[in-house]
């Protein structure tokens, strides 16, 4: 029987997930995709606790009406390493949530690697 696409990307997810760990030294940078947003966490799974967020509909970054999805992606990355900074995270874990390394969660973290963030 064939899996749907949200049931082969939850099972990726789970697959990736058995492998990456964030520590509050480390946290993992976690990553969603949705049709018009993308939304990113640094996330300390020691205490299952979100430390900082970023996303597409952020005020600050909606205002820039951006209307290029991989150009919006890499604006919330550019986000999320300013924040990152700000709270002294230098190096986290990338949790890619079972999507692909490709188009917007690529231009993503390597938009976090510009802004200073290790993986």
């Amino acid at each position: 029987m064939a899996l749907s696409k949200r049931e082969r990307r939850l099972r990726i997810k789970k697959r990736i997930r058995k492998k990456v760990n964030g520590t509050l030294d480390t946290p993992r940078l976690s990553v969603f995709r949705s049709n018009k947003q993308i939304y990113v966490q640094l996330v300390d799974d020691n205490n299952a606790n979100t430390l900082l967020s970023a996303t597409s509909s952020d005020k600050d970054i909606a205002a820039l009406n951006v209307k290029n999805k991989i150009e919006l992606a890499s604006l919330v990355g550019k986000k999320i390493a300013e924040k990152a900074k700000e709270q002294k995270i230098a190096s986290v874990v990338f949790d890619r949530g079972g999507y692909s390394y490709h188009g917007r969660v690529k231009a993503l973290a390597e938009a976090a690697r510009k802004g200073g963030l290790k993986f």
